[in-house]
């Protein structure tokens, strides 16, 4: 819950408290009163119950007592709505949201854990949301968690991403990926330790801030390691020598899928009469309007823009330059049993 929804009860209860010191000291010094009695008669005239007073007032008195009544009133109003406000559209909104969110997360398999909701995070999560995969994040700023639950359409849990009951309860062990972007590199090995341990057959990608932390991180079961800042400062370098080049490659990156993009395509299901054939034998282009641009071998071997002669298995997977109408008709072409 964020800070500014608190923060009227929190001006209205010292003001209150204030008033109630007044008091105390007004019926102590002007009546005589001792501080029970003194307490007692400051709140029956704060909450205007209309009991009798604890005994006869003197003038000076009952003008400090119509001052206070004034004066509290307004306070003691405050105060209620502001408690009432903070129940109804805090405690209990978030109560309802945070189940709301748990039972959606009890449903949830093939999905993406997002460890760290920062600057890397959020990026994270964005793309992931423009490409409709469903992700789930892992976060312990309260503050965050607040801007999360206001957002509401974001998966999310509060907790330390480190504890196994935490990635237990984002459903690691039907989980398709883990996305670890913690700040310290000791918090995501250990995320990265324990992810792969729970989940073995889990792709976690991982960030790291020292060169020392790569080699570790993939020891650990990252099945890969980004370095925000060597990325970046390589992109800083294409800009001046190749900048042309690098915007291409970001206008086709970034474009919507009803425009041009690239889609990683797999051949699990490639029919068996494609089985050995040689791109050229396809005519994806002319069939489709798509292209291959890249291929990535069962070895794990790439080949950048493959000759025509190439031939297809099963068992890669194609880089596929073309618009979503195009892409959709090669995933089409690829299942049907044609010779």
């Amino acid at each position: 819950m964020k800070p500014d929804s608190i923060r009227p009860v929190y001006i209205g209860v010292g003001l209150l408290l204030i008033i109630i010191c007044v008091g105390v000291t007004g019926y102590s010094i002007l009546e005589g009163m001792d501080f029970t009695e003194a307490v007692f008669m400051t709140i029956i005239t704060i909450a205007t119950v209309g009991f009798q007073e604890v005994k006869p007032l003197s003038n000076p008195g009952m003008w400090f007592t119509s001052f206070l009544i004034i004066i509290s009133f307004g306070i003691f109003v405050f105060v209620l709505t502001s408690f009432s406000r903070y129940l109804i559209d805090g405690v209990l909104t978030n109560y309802y949201r945070d189940r709301k969110v748990r039972k959606v997360i009890e449903g949830l398999t093939n999905h993406v854990i997002l460890c760290g909701y920062g600057r890397n995070g959020s990026q994270a999560a964005y793309d992931l949301s423009v490409n409709n995969v469903p992700f789930i994040v892992i976060e312990n700023d309260t503050d965050i968690i607040a801007s999360l639950s206001e957002l509401g359409n974001v998966l999310y849990i509060e907790g330390d991403a480190t504890q196994d009951d935490v990635l237990f309860n984002a459903k690691i062990d039907t989980a398709k990926a883990l996305i670890t972007t913690l700040p310290t590199d000791s918090d995501n090995l250990y995320v990265v330790l324990t992810a792969k341990e729970i989940n073995p057959t889990l792709t976690i990608i991982s960030r790291a801030s020292h060169e020392t932390s790569d080699i570790k991180l993939k020891r650990a079961g990252a099945t890969n390691v980004i370095m925000p800042d060597r990325v970046g400062g390589q992109r800083m370098a294409k800009l001046v020598t190749q900048p042309d080049v690098v915007e291409f490659i970001d206008y086709i990156m970034l474009q919507e899928p009803d425009n041009v993009f690239i889609e990683e395509l797999g051949f699990d299901s490639m029919a068996k009469c494609f089985e050995g054939r040689a791109i050229k034998e396809l005519e994806i282009r002319n069939r489709t309007g798509a292209n291959i641009i890249g291929l990535r071998r069962e070895d794990g071997t790439y080949e950048i823009n493959p000759s025509p002669d190439v031939q297809l298995s099963s068992r890669d997977k194609i880089f596929v330059l073309g618009t979503s109408r195009q892409i959709n008709a090669l995933k089409v072409l690829l299942v049907q049993d044609i010779v």
